[in-house]
């Protein structure tokens, strides 16, 4: 495969970036998070953006950050949950470079996400009902993305790497996944 980059998506929660980091490392290529990446360009946090701007405008952001990721070479990117939602991104997400998306049960998502303030669609009355019904309408959309599904759930971070090197036939050093994915912070 060339070096080009891979693409995470998935719901919050599923590890895209605790597993972006690890697969970076494993090749040693360059992570992104674009929910980072809107935060410092913007230096507000993510429901500081929602409160200001809503949905809409942050959606706006993510675009206009994924569009810069075109063309780009060795980087794993770790996306927004709800990336997916515009045609566009998921037209983008295709020409980026292989997309993965790691794949989690609704139980497993409010399980990582329960106690994280940082999740503006999350605030309301039952965040894990909102999770299922956001997991339902972005299911499809994820699965049309997708070059690649992985099931999170429980396996150490390191597995989840070499099931993507594999998959996607990256180069792979026999015990350096499990070895930088443990080592990573």
């Amino acid at each position: 495969m060339v070096n080009q980059c891979i693409v995470l998506v998935g719901m919050m929660g599923a590890g895209k970036s605790t597993v972006g980091k690890a697969l970076a490392k494993h090749l040693s290529w360059e992570f992104t998070d674009t929910d980072h990446l809107i935060e410092q360009q913007t230096g507000v946090s993510i429901p500081v953006i929602f409160e200001i701007e809503g949905e809409a405008g942050f959606r706006r952001r993510e675009s206009q950050v994924l569009a810069n990721f075109a063309g780009k070479q060795a980087q794993v990117l770790a996306t927004g949950g709800g990336i997916v939602l515009l045609e566009e991104n998921r037209k983008l997400l295709k020409q980026i470079g292989p997309v993965v998306y790691l794949s989690a049960s609704p139980g497993e998502l409010y399980q990582r996400t329960k106690l994280d303030k940082n999740r503006p669609l999350l605030r309301g009355p039952n965040p894990r009902k909102k999770i299922e019904e956001l997991l339902q309408a972005r299911l499809p959309l994820y699965k049309a993305c997708a070059d690649l599904v992985v099931e999170t759930g429980r396996q150490p971070v390191y597995q989840i790497v070499n099931k993507i090197v594999q998959s996607l036939h990256l180069t792979n050093v026999p015990g350096q996944a499990e070895h930088n994915a443990l080592g990573s912070s």
